[in-house]
């Protein structure tokens, strides 16, 4: 436990810190003068390199999953939001790592980058959760954050008297823009780095991204912040892709549905093969309930398997030759049914039947 609060908490509660000395007195109390302490640099590497490392490979998805939890970013456009925090993250260490100012274009370049960088984050920090965005989203905000605060005077001081007057229009442009008020400067910077966000873009075109995979890596997916895809889930079954019941919902002059049935609490199709399918299981478990939990965890691992797949299997064609190979097995449980059950009728009719209406049913039987 002290580990886990040690490599969360600590990290944590540090840069919390740095911020509010900041806001009261203007100075940090984890840097002296323009000098970054040591303990600077450790939090930069946790908070910007191991945490997301962490996060991305040791909790993020890497699928979307109706049932279990799903990728934060859609699998299909992940290589954007990757390659836009990789470039922030260069902007970062390039700005706390040089040893002396480069040129005025190359500084708004990587103030706009830092500012990109702060923006993604407030994206990412809603995507995932509240919770986890305070433990890593925040800091690495309030980070970039010091980090242009930083450069904004480390610039001017060192530029102070420093003449662009003889320089290209590019350049005079940028140092009016670096020279601007935090205030205005922001907006400028945020201007700057939209067409540096469409250039990246359109260089990931040539590795199968979208244009506007930068907003589909946060909308194509499941139960996120910014997910679109939830309605997909409408109607899958989340532990209930078998066989019988995909078959059942193929056309109805090929697998003839008989009535709708509930299971664990949703509205599914049911025909002749689902209702025999799941009465011999019944059967079975009632009289042989060792062997029935070693067959029932195996032929779990195929609903695994289908919902794996179900785009695929959520074909009419497809369920409908899969209904055509279960008819042996159909006819086999019939067989046993009608051998071994005194009313195998009646044990048909009542699968898939919600809790009060088989009670209902199984009333009027006795009675009968």
């Amino acid at each position: 436990m002290f580990i886990i609060i040690a490599f969360f908490a600590l990290p944590l509660l540090l840069v919390l810190l740095d911020f509010v000395v900041y806001l009261f007195n203007g100075k940090r109390f984890l840097s002296k003068g323009d000098l970054d302490l040591g303990l600077v640099k450790v939090l930069d590497f946790v908070f910007i390199v191991i945490y997301p490392l962490f996060y991305f490979f040791l909790i993020d998805e890497t699928k979307n999953d109706c049932c279990q939890e799903s990728a934060t970013f859609s699998p299909e456009h992940k290589l954007t939001i990757y390659i836009f925090i990789l470039i922030s993250i260069g902007a970062y260490f390039y700005s706390a790592l040089k040893k002396r100012i480069a040129s005025p274009v190359v500084e708004v370049l990587i103030n706009s980058m830092l500012l990109g960088g702060i923006i993604l984050n407030v994206f990412i920090g809603i995507q995932i959760h509240p919770l986890l965005a305070m433990l890593g989203n925040i800091p690495i905000i309030i980070l970039f954050t010091f980090q242009l605060v930083k450069n904004h005077k480390i610039f001017l001081k060192t530029n102070k008297n420093r003449d662009y007057s003889n320089g290209n229009f590019f350049e005079k442009i940028a140092w009016r823009i670096l020279e601007l008020n935090m205030f205005f400067k922001i907006p400028v910077l945020l201007i700057v780095f939209l067409p540096v966000l469409s250039v990246i873009s359109s260089l990931l075109l040539l590795f199968g991204q979208k244009p506007d995979s930068l907003i589909r890596v946060f909308t194509d997916t499941y139960k996120h912040g910014f997910s679109q895809l939830d309605y997909e889930c409408a109607n899958v079954e989340c532990g209930g892709h078998f066989l019988c019941s995909v078959a059942a919902n193929g056309h109805k002059v090929i697998v003839r549905p008989v009535r709708y049935g509930e299971r664990m609490g949703n509205k599914i199709i049911c025909n002749r093969q689902l209702l025999v399918a799941n009465a011999f299981e019944e059967l079975i478990e009632q009289n042989f309930p060792k062997i029935h939990k070693a067959v029932r965890s195996n032929y779990n691992r195929v609903g695994v398997f289908i919902h794996r797949y179900y785009d695929i299997f959520n074909n009419k064609l497809v369920s409908d030759l899969i209904f055509i190979l279960m008819k042996p097995l159909e006819f086999l449980f019939t067989i046993v049914l009608y051998t071994v059950d005194r009313n195998p009728e009646d044990r048909i009719a009542c699968q898939y039947l919600s809790i009060s209406d088989r009670e209902k049913l199984n009333g009027m039987l006795n009675t009968d």
